[in-house]
């Protein structure tokens, strides 16, 4: 038809999600925040008549003091926002210029937050008025759990559903075990190490815990944390006994998987072991379960327990090497597509 309207260039969408920040450390951004965070039903999955009343009327009325006060001691406060968000922006640009790179401005890369802002409906909704007729969602969680990255997949779900016209969509599976990764993290260590006057009794692989009960129905989280440990020592080349997995940010009265990193680390400071490493390979950022809660509340349980030397080796972030770990795998995922 000489009269067919002409569609617009085709775009290709790279959303790249993380679990969220507050808009600002006072009571009310708090309460905001963590409202949505612990409303999640994959996060707390007790009934809502029971839970509920517990959250509104007790948790929310007292925890938004305790959080607004740890995320100001890690608050951004030049760009007046939180690191994750920091860092998360920052990684966006670096992917953005590497797949420009290779793919010119075809491929548009933006990022969500799956709590609190930029949403996940602003910004599939952007790049929809950019054209991309593709969308490709990456979950930067390294191991799948509900909680994380099953929460951000729903999300990224419901938002195309109130959609009329609707793209083709992808989401990138748990890269646990990827190459580029475990590399990325190998050169993390062997870096810090390259720089510490005495090398650490011991490296502490802290990723973020879950309840017991959530992996004996089925998650996969636990055994994908305890693959990249092993994964990792192996490139590293070491033996065993270098580097043990435990799982912090435990929440509620309930069983987490164990061992608990607040807990252990004061184990081995009683054992003899003065000098000790630690590490968040569940973090693709740093947040505040890394700087705030390792660096601080881990880090004294350490020391009080009679440790001497605590060496946080810093989150991937947007270094060099997670950016090309990163890059790879969207590529390996956009094929067919480009």
């Amino acid at each position: 038809m000489d009269d067919a309207i002409k569609l617009p260039d085709e775009k290709i969408g790279v959303l790249i999600a993380n679990l969220g920040t507050p808009d600002a450390t006072d009571y009310w951004s708090m309460r905001r925040y963590l409202n949505e965070f612990l409303s999640d039903q994959r996060v707390i999955d007790y009934p809502k008549w029971r839970w509920q009343p517990l959250l509104q009327l007790i948790i929310l009325s007292k925890r938004p003091f305790t959080s607004g006060a740890a995320y100001r001691s890690i608050w951004n406060n030049e760009a007046d926002e939180s690191p994750l968000m920091t860092i998360t922006r920052a990684q966006t640009v670096a992917l953005t210029q590497t797949l420009n790179q290779e793919f010119g401005d075809r491929v548009e890369v933006d990022f969500c937050m799956r709590y609190g802002n930029p949403s996940t409906q602003d910004r599939v909704e952007r790049l929809l008025e950019l054209g991309c007729r593709k969308i490709l969602f990456f979950p930067l969680y390294p191991q799948y759990a509900g909680a994380t990255t099953a929460t951000a997949n729903d999300r990224f779900f419901r938002v195309l559903s109130d959609q009329r016209w609707q793209p083709s969509v992808r989401t990138v599976p748990a890269y646990y075990d990827n190459p580029g990764y475990i590399d990325a993290l190998a050169g993390s260590v062997r870096d810090a190490y390259g720089k510490m006057g005495q090398t650490p009794d011991i490296l502490v692989a802290s990723y973020h815990g879950m309840p017991k009960r959530y992996v004996e129905n089925g998650d996969p989280y636990y055994q994908q944390c305890l693959q990249t440990t092993a994964l990792l020592r192996q490139n590293l080349g070491w033996g065993e006994g270098r580097i043990m997995s435990s799982f912090q940010s435990r929440f509620g009265p309930e069983e987490w998987l164990q061992p608990y990193t607040v807990e252990h680390v004061a184990e081995l400071a009683r054992a003899g072991k003065k000098n000790i490493a630690i590490m968040a390979p569940a973090f693709s950022a740093d947040c505040i379960e890394t700087l705030e809660e390792i660096n601080e509340e881990i880090r004294d349980s350490f020391i009080a327990a009679g440790g001497e030397t605590f060496s946080y080796i810093p989150c991937l972030n947007e270094g060099a090497a997670h950016i090309d770990a990163l890059s790879g795998i969207i590529k390996s995922n956009l094929q067919g597509w480009v």
